[in-house]
């Protein structure tokens, strides 16, 4: 169990802004930050981060909370892992009680698989470095690839003994279920016995954004033709090979920061890379590139460069993924290395002065690259050079955004010599078809027409946004003193009502609080009613607390909501008003009027609704009560044509 005192820390040293900047590339919008959905496929931004608030909101998914909970919703943390991340990262000594065997044994299975993994990881590189076998074999293979110390720990190598079952025999006498070991691929467990599945290999850990560890690359050190050369872990629950990319932990600030990546596709590409001193970059890790992949960058970036080695023979089949990253509205460069060269052997060659600049002058637009590539193919064959046309036509395509086409389609005529007409003919040819054919996937099969009927029409819960809205305004403003206007009912001597305005003091939470307590009114969603309570309880105690001050503190359903509430308005600067020459009115300039304007306003729709009550109980009753009714109605409509008039002035 980790200490108050230690999550008191962590929230109150963690910057939410900072910690979401590790995932999600961030831009500055007034106030706030913005950036593109982690949670969902989007090309326009519309995840929200608010630095002053310190909590976040993914307007396209609903999701929403502090730094904590968008650890456990993108890392899919618990609470105390994302405490101990957060500890981590910012350097705070955890204070915690020791765990039961009780507690270990609840702790649920996919937690139990990173728990193995991270133990198997710290397993393979202290093999690599204390024991005679690791040195000799694994520690010899790193220093003969160049590998420093400093990198080999900064990637966490290691080595896994060449026993049949070294590792797992271990893992199990240190307590670990073999029944994880094999769900994780560690372990192989046949006709009732277990083997390691990476014996005798260099392991490279293959961690995710956050750094938890997901599974193992492993490379073969001895001839053996039957075994293959490299072994990644099998798909488990934790590690999905089409969603992740190797090395991403260690680049992903400098890929923010550089605000491009390097694709390679092995493991050593990426590690010599880093090693001199180019650290964007990570691998694909021998895998087709997915579109899973290409998003997990397009967080960091929009821009990347695919390095291939000089001689590779799958290059046209490699230049398939490059229209998964097109389609991702994302700008994608190519350079190959001299022929007999790999990222690897090249940067091993190389100073980072002369890598950098080779890379700079080498690296080539795809339509360029893709064009000359397919060009030599097809030399004086018209037929090969017409397939070449439709193959750039059809990548350019994929491009959602239209300027970028035409500029790519005005590209293409120059380097292949042929009309620009032409080629726009064949891609409106394309687009027409890719149209019909979605257009056709969204057609069901039969077809009804359907009748509107008012059963259909979804209403508007009119308390339901009112009750939302009193909870935005003591979130937002709820320690803000202004000056009310109180309208104090009097009748005249003709018996007529009317509302008697005067002037009083007081902060925002007192004022909606007393109003509600003297009209007797209550809350009647379950969720705003908690939320209520819980903070005019707070601003009680303390009225000079703020919203981002308790949130941490909140259960995590209501932490939800209160976040959902104080972020609700802020969508509408997604928008960018200002440039279209709309500036909006600050919502600090009229505070006491809009808190006014909402009471009110629930006073009138609660007075309409016993309106309809009594109107409904007035044709059920006998003649002798009608009178007694009938005025009481009249007294209430008094009383809502007062209101009415008032919010009329208000507005």
């Amino acid at each position: 169990m980790i200490s108050k005192t230690t999550i008191d820390n962590v929230f109150e040293t963690a910057r939410v802004e900072e910690v979401i900047g590790d995932f999600v590339q961030l831009k500055k919008s007034g106030s706030n930050y913005k950036g593109l959905s982690p949670f969902t496929d989007e090309r326009s931004p519309s995840f929200m981060v608010s630095p002053v608030k310190q909590i976040w909101k993914d307007f396209s998914s609903g999701k929403g909370g502090n730094v904590v909970a968008f650890l456990m919703e993108h890392e899919h943390f618990t609470y105390p892992e994302a405490i101990k991340y957060l500890a981590k990262k910012y350097a705070i000594e955890i204070e915690e009680t020791q765990q039961t065997s009780e507690e270990k044994e609840q702790a649920n299975e996919r937690e139990s698989l990173y728990l193995v993994s991270e133990f198997a990881k710290n397993y393979f590189h202290n093999t690599l470095l204390k024991t005679e076998e690791g040195k000799a074999i694994g520690l010899s293979y790193f220093k003969e690839r160049g590998f420093t110390d400093e990198t080999i720990k900064k990637f966490e190598l290691g080595y896994s003994p060449d026993s049949w079952d070294a590792f797992t025999a271990h893992a199990i006498k240190k307590g670990y279920k073999l029944e994880f070991l094999e769900k994780t691929g560690l372990s192989i467990v046949k006709d009732e016995k277990q083997f390691d599945r990476f014996k005798g290999r260099v392991m490279f850990p293959i961690l995710s954004m956050s750094g938890r560890t997901l599974g193992f690359g492993g490379r073969i050190l001895t001839s053996d033709k039957k075994a293959a050369k490299y072994l990644n872990s099998p798909e488990s629950d934790i590690y999905h090979k089409s969603k992740v990319l190797y090395g991403i932990f260690q680049a992903k600030q400098s890929i923010a920061k550089e605000d491009n990546c390097y694709l390679v596709e092995g493991y050593t590409d990426v590690i010599q890379f880093h090693q001199t001193g180019i650290h964007n970059v990570v691998s694909s890790s021998g895998t087709a590139l997915t579109a899973e992949q290409i998003r997990l960058i397009n967080r960091l970036t929009k821009n990347i460069t695919v390095l291939f080695d000089g001689d590779a023979a799958g290059l046209r089949a490699s230049l398939r993924g490059i229209d998964l990253i097109l389609e991702q509205a994302m700008n994608v460069k190519i350079c190959t290395f001299p022929e007999g060269e790999d990222p690897d052997s090249f940067a091993r060659k190389n100073s980072l002065e002369e890598l950098t600049i080779y890379l700079e002058e080498n690296a080539k637009d795809f339509v360029t690259f893709k064009a000359s590539l397919l060009a030599n193919e097809a030399k004086n064959d018209p037929i090969k050079k017409s397939e070449t046309i439709h193959d750039m036509v059809n990548s350019i395509a994929k491009i959602p955004d239209v300027i970028k086409r035409e500029v790519y389609i005005k590209e293409c005529s120059r380097i292949m010599d042929i009309s620009e007409q032409v080629l726009f003919n064949t891609l409106a040819q394309l687009l027409q078809k890719d149209k019909k054919e979605a257009k056709k996937a969204e057609t069901p099969k039969e077809t009804f027409e359907v009748i509107p009927s008012e059963k259909n029409i979804e209403k508007v819960d009119v308390q339901f946004e009112l009750e939302q809205k009193i909870i935005q305004l003591l979130l937002l403003y709820g320690n803000v003193a202004e000056d009310f206007e109180e309208l104090i009912l009097e009748a005249n001597e003709k018996g007529e009502i009317s509302l008697k305005p005067e002037i009083h003091k007081s902060r925002v939470y007192e004022k909606i609080y007393l109003d509600l307590q003297e009209d007797e009114i209550e809350f009647t969603n379950a969720a705003f009613k908690n939320v209520y309570s819980e903070i005019i309880n707070r601003l009680n105690q303390d009225p000079e607390a703020k919203p981002e001050t308790f949130i941490n503190q909140l259960p995590a359903e209501m932490a939800s909501t209160v976040s959902h509430l104080l972020m609700e308005e802020e969508k509408y600067s997604l928008h960018n008003w200002e440039r279209m020459e709309i500036y909006v009115k600050e919502k600090e300039q009229t505070i006491a009027q809009v808190v006014s304007e909402t009471i009110l306003n629930l006073r009138r729709h609660l007075v309409s609704q016993k309106i309809n009550e009594l109107s409904e109980r007035f044709k059920t009753t006998e003649n002798e009560e009608n009178s007694q009714g009938l005025q009481e109605i009249v007294d209430y409509l008094t009383l809502k044509k007062v209101l009415s008039e008032k919010l009329n002035r208000v507005l």
